[in-house]
C-alpha cells in the first residue's frame, strides 16, 4: 500500500514538472519562440549589414571619384556634359481601342 502511496506522489510529481516543462512560462515553448525570434532578426541583420556595405561603398565612390558623381548628375538631377547632346525619346500614345460588339456607342446612331 506505501509503495502504491509512494508511486503516485512520484508520477504527480514527473506529470508537475512535465507540464512546467512543456507548457508554463520559460518552459519550451518560450524557447522555440525565442529561437524562432532569434533566427529573424539574424536574417535582419545580415540585410542590413548588406544594405550597409553598398551605401559606405557608394559614399566612398561619392567622395573619392568623379564618375559617382557625374552619374549620380545625370541620374538624379538630368544634367549632361560639356560637348553633349541630350535625346529625350518619347513613346508613341497608345492607339484608342475600338468599342466591343454589343457596347453602346458614344457618337449618334446610324439610320
Amino acid at each position: 500500500m506505501i509503495i502504491r502511496v509512494i508511486a503516485g506522489v512520484l508520477f504527480a510529481a514527473l506529470l508537475g514538472l512535465q507540464y512546467r516543462l512543456w507548457v508554463s512560462d520559460g518552459g519550451m515553448r518560450d524557447v522555440w519562440r525565442l529561437e524562432s525570434a532569434i533566427t529573424t532578426q539574424r536574417q535582419e541583420n545580415d540585410r542590413l549589414r548588406e544594405r550597409n556595405l553598398t551605401l559606405s561603398a557608394e559614399v566612398r565612390d561619392l567622395k573619392d571619384g568623379r564618375t559617382a558623381i557625374e552619374e549620380r548628375a545625370r541620374t538624379d538631377l538630368g544634367m549632361i556634359g560639356a560637348n553633349e547632346t541630350f535625346f529625350q525619346v518619347v513613346q508613341p500614345a497608345a492607339p484608342a481601342t475600338e468599342p466591343t460588339a454589343g457596347a453602346p456607342s458614344t457618337g449618334t446612331p446610324a439610320e
